[in-house]
């Protein structure tokens, strides 16, 4: 008998208490061993639309419900005993007439009317609101995956009530109709009429065959984190596909690119058996996160992690840069501010700011390994409309001239350093330690990195792959990956489904980029036709003039998600950097949340509200998010800007700045606060900037 879970059951699991998710656990694992014990408690349905739809009694309030044919068993939700039969009343199972996929559908008799415009008289110069679908076809809205007895209602819905009626629209058909209603033109898969409809790409991303009990395990420990169990057909496109070369999937915040990319390292290692996969990303946090959740994909196949290896960029490069050469001496980067503080006191003709300083030799000289005069003279600084006189160039690079040969005195080299001489050693080497590699945040890799991983993937079109958005980019400057060997032209796609963000989260953070970003080498990346599939209560941005009042208001407003059952594990408070985070502290102190500050291995704690700087919000997902302290001259902060040598390098500051403002709001799934303590951010206001009338 096959045995299936669905998505609905997930959500609906993830909103009992833990004591109520135990008992529902330990039942659930009871039908998986024997469907047809006749110790279960199986009642059938009276009112029910499905007549295979029966509930299972959990406890004395808490009751499941699945639907049962004489070879299949599906879980498809489980609530207290009213809400679970209401439930099942309002839907059925059944088969698309048109894409053939299954489908659990709302019965439209019973569910509230969704507001519709009343075609009626009415004088001028009142208008009737467009309806939007007035003019699509039937047949279109099928090949949408919209059930038949929803296209009426798909037909009168208008601007105001579209959110609604996705709502109780089956996941492909609210994705397709949200980006109708914003000028974009939904792909319709081709028509398939398997055997089994659970096997068409939209069934599969709600419904999963739970092969064996640690399969069933992972989908019931992890509800929040169901891309272990269902992916998305766009993404499982990506993940499976054939490339000719490196290939790039991006998309804003929310859209599901870590999930693609941890799926499309694990079909590496499973379609290629004597293959070694490496995936990675730019910091040792994000890599510790992509490890625990390598782990929850595959605890049920083990064997995939002697040939599937996660770690940070830096930290792999120093293991084979030591099997190469041996232990690296790594320069820290106080060693080298304190080299060219010194230097720079040496030097005649010359007044440079240390932040400059550091920047110029991070950014230009080390980050291109750049060893003569020449090669410094000849730099290109993307964007720089002031070029320093030739003059100050010659006396900086004496400066940097005397820190190279510092470093080199001391027997210690750069990061960049290791991956240059790394780079060398693997172009010479006829076998590479690594056949596939796999790489997360991708917009925030170095050119020298980005030198070694084309090296790596030189040997196999389908070498390497990428994750990564560049309206996230906080760390790098932009250079062009194509004049580094790695083109992805032709093999770069956006992801535009956004299942982790309310729409109203998402489309206030989006104010903070344009509607377009592009690479050097003109690849861009189009925010417009991301559409978020669920509805959320407003953000809201409070400026208070004093830190007081602003932990008071934060600690108020964490009170109240409490009250509505938000647990403390599932809030995130995040503040510029470590100087803002004693009001983060004082406010989760005053609401009485259990709190922990993250350190750079960014662990969050069951039971426990997460506590950081913005930078390590990264990869961090939370029901409810507060971004505090946003002050004038905390965001961007202003010694940054003090650091700007022209009107380029200041907006450089600016763009990463506003990265960082919305990677921290784009954490939040269903609730945002953003805050701050004294004169406010300059970005706050273009967070509350009217945005244009189609904005579904």
């Amino acid at each position: 008998m096959d045995f299936r879970i669905a998505d609905t059951f997930t959500d609906s699991l993830a909103k009992l208490t833990g004591e109520e998710q135990k008992v529902v656990k330990t039942t659930t694992f009871d039908l998986q061993v024997n469907p047809v014990n006749p110790g279960m408690s199986f009642h059938k349905l009276e009112h029910g639309r499905d007549p295979r739809f029966w509930s299972v009694r959990v406890s004395s309030d808490i009751r499941m419900i699945v639907h049962r044919t004489d070879t299949s068993l599906l879980l498809c939700y489980v609530d207290h005993h009213d809400k679970a039969y209401g439930w099942a009343e309002r839907r059925k199972l059944e088969t698309h007439p048109k894409t053939g996929a299954a489908q659990l559908v709302e019965i439209r008799e019973t569910v509230q009317e969704i507001r519709v415009p009343k075609v009626v008289a009415v004088p001028d110069p009142v208008v009737p609101k467009e309806l939007l679908f007035a003019k699509v076809s039937d047949e279109t809205l099928l090949g949408y995956g919209v059930p038949p007895e929803w296209l009426e209602e798909a037909h009168r819905v208008d601007e105001d009530g579209l959110l609604q009626l996705a709502d109780h629209l089956p996941s492909e058909a609210a994705e397709a109709l949200l980006e109708l209603a914003t000028g974009g033109t939904p792909k319709v898969a081709k028509p398939v009429m398997p055997s089994d409809p659970f096997e068409h790409p939209d069934a599969l991303r709600r419904f999963r065959v739970m092969a064996n009990a640690e399969e069933l395990a992972l989908a019931l420990d992890y509800p929040w984190e169901k891309w272990a169990i269902f992916l998305h057909p766009a993404q499982r496109q990506w993940v499976e596909r054939t490339y000719t070369g490196p290939a790039r999937v991006s998309g804003s915040a929310g859209t599901g690119k870590t999930i693609v990319a941890l799926h499309r390292a694990v079909f590496l290692a499973r379609t290629h058996p004597d293959s070694r996969v490496l995936l990675t990303t730019f910091s040792e946090t994000l890599a510790h996160a992509l490890r625990t959740k390598l782990r929850r994909l595959i605890s049920h196949d083990p064997h995939l992690a002697e040939r599937l290896e996660v770690h940070a960029l830096p930290a792999i490069g120093e293991r084979l840069f030591e099997a190469a050469f041996g232990k690296a001496n790594l320069a820290s980067a106080d060693v080298i501010r304190q080299a060219l503080l010194k230097a720079s006191r040496k030097l005649e003709g010359g007044s440079f700011t240390l932040p400059f300083l550091v920047a110029e030799w991070t950014d230009i000289v080390d980050a291109w390994q750049l060893e003569t005069w020449e090669a410094y003279r000849d730099a290109k600084r993307l964007g720089r409309k002031t070029r320093l006189p030739e003059s100050q160039r010659v006396r900086l690079w004496t400066l940097f001239e005397t820190v190279r040969t510092h470093l080199k005195t001391k027997g210690l080299i750069t990061q960049a350093t290791l991956f240059k001489a790394l780079t060398e050693h693997l172009a010479s080497r006829k076998h590479l330690p690594f056949d596939f590699v796999v790489v997360d945040e991708a917009q925030d890799i170095s050119v020298s990195q980005l030198r070694c991983l084309a090296v790596l993937g030189s040997r196999n079109p389908q070498g390497l792959f990428f994750a990564g958005d560049m309206g996230q980019r906080i760390f790098q400057q932009p250079f062009s990956w194509k004049v580094q060997g790695v083109d992805i032209r032709g093999r770069s796609r956006s992801l535009n489904i956004n299942y982790r963000t309310s729409h109203q989260i998402r489309r206030q953070a989006d104010r903070l980029l344009g509607p377009e970003v592009s690479d050097v080498d003109g690849n861009t990346e189009t925010r417009t036709g991301t559409v978020s599939v669920f509805n959320g209560p407003a953000p809201l941005i409070k400026a208070h003039l004093e830190p007081e009042a602003e932990v008071a208001t934060v600690a108020q407003w964490l009170k109240d998600r409490a009250v509505e059952g938000v647990q403390p594990h599932e809030v995130g408070i995040f503040v510029r950097s470590d100087d803002e985070l004693v009001r983060a502290r004082e406010a989760a102190a005053k609401a009485g949340l259990p709190f922990k500050v993250l350190d750079d291995r960014v662990e969050t704690l069951q039971g426990y509200a997460a506590i950081c700087p913005m930078h390590l919000a990264k990869g961090l997902e939370f029901r409810a998010v507060v971004v505090m302290a946003c002050d004038d001259e905390v965001i961007p902060l202003q010694s940054r800007i003090e650091s700007a040598t022209d009107d380029a390098d200041l907006e450089e500051i600016y763009t990463t700045e506003r990265h960082l403002l919305y990677v921290a709001c784009t954490r939040a799934r269903d609730h945002l606060l953003v805050t701050c303590g004294g004169p406010a951010s300059e970005f706050l206001d273009d967070l509350k900037t009217p945005i244009g009338h189609k904005s579904i």
